[in-house]
């Protein structure tokens, strides 16, 4: 293994989540790696067809960029990937619908915009939970579930996300904080110790505002999740836990920070309801609780009010 590429794999992805494992991946690999990913994401009977050494050819690379590919992807080998895009290949035979494209242009009929943003969520979701390392998403629930307080970094769009992770966390009764100033991240980042659980959610993985508490939380012995388009990234050198999130591709009136949030929601979503299940026998009080404090809130009008 190379400096440049970091193992991912355990257990190899199912052929299902190959495509989604592609499109999370390619926009950190190396230009040759991509041409090696391009190709098998785009014929994957053809591709699977091919030698090592005939992959190589194909895409005007080597064999080891082709099997350096092969492991950023999750497998093994370049036997096992071959497996999978056989296996691919078989599944986009069985009479799938083509996609539809989600390019968004400026005349575009609003009815359209509605089409193309609602398959593009879809697709976004799908590939998130494809490519989403179930392992990982456990260790990071029991760390929550057990931990003395959480700690959630992110600003602008990522930001929203960590604001909605905390607010569940509370509502179940867990002790969680998302500072929103990056000062005040990084003070409170210092008071954690083991037990402690700080959880980064950038998309980029290279937001300094976010890496800097999580560096600091991690140094001070917490348990520490980073939540990434980038599994990568720089965000992950401080990370116990990476969980990889999807984005549909990024387009002029739709940048990746925005695009990004539907799969950061999913994933606390994911987190939420494991830690829920963990601690389902005060969850459960601490959430009737929470509806009834503010039931009063939604009183039809003209109703009682307290």
């Amino acid at each position: 293994m190379t400096d440049d590429v970091k193992e991912t794999f355990s257990t190899p992805p199912a052929p299902g989540a190959l495509a989604a494992k592609v499109r999370t991946l390619a926009p950190s690999m190396t230009r040759s790696m991509q041409r090696v990913a391009e190709a098998v994401a785009s014929d994957p009977a053809g591709c699977a067809a091919l030698t090592v050494t005939g992959l190589a050819e194909l895409t005007g690379t080597s064999e080891a960029t082709v099997v350096r590919t092969a492991r950023l992807l999750g497998y093994p080998g370049y036997r096992d990937l071959r497996l999978a895009l056989a296996g691919l290949a078989a599944q986009q035979q069985s009479g799938r619908a083509p996609a539809i494209t989600t390019d968004i242009a400026v005349d575009d009929p609003i009815a359209d915009v509605v089409a193309k943003l609602a398959y593009d969520e879809q697709q976004t979701l799908a590939d998130t939970a494809a490519g989403l390392d179930t392992a990982q998403l456990g260790a990071a629930v029991a760390a929550i579930a057990a931990a003395r307080r959480t700690d959630v970094y992110g600003i602008g769009a990522s930001g929203l996300v960590a604001q909605d992770l905390t607010q569940k966390l509370l509502r179940i009764g867990l002790i969680a904080h998302a500072p929103g100033d990056p000062h005040l991240a990084v003070t409170n980042a210092v008071q954690l110790r083991a037990g402690d659980v700080a959880i980064a959610i950038t998309h980029s993985g290279s937001t300094g505002d976010v890496i800097e508490p999580l560096r600091v939380a991690f140094e001070h012995g917490a348990t520490t999740v980073a939540v990434t388009g980038r599994p990568d990234s720089p965000v992950t050198q401080y990370a116990d836990h990476v969980l990889t999130t999807s984005t549909s591709r990024e387009s002029e009136l739709r940048p990746a920070a925005m695009s990004s949030r539907t799969s950061q929601l999913l994933v606390v979503d994911c987190l939420f309801v494991g830690v829920a299940q963990r601690c389902y026998e005060t969850a459960a009080p601490a959430l009737a609780a929470s509806y009834e404090a503010l039931a009063h809130r939604h009183s039809p009008r003209g109703g009682t009010h307290r």
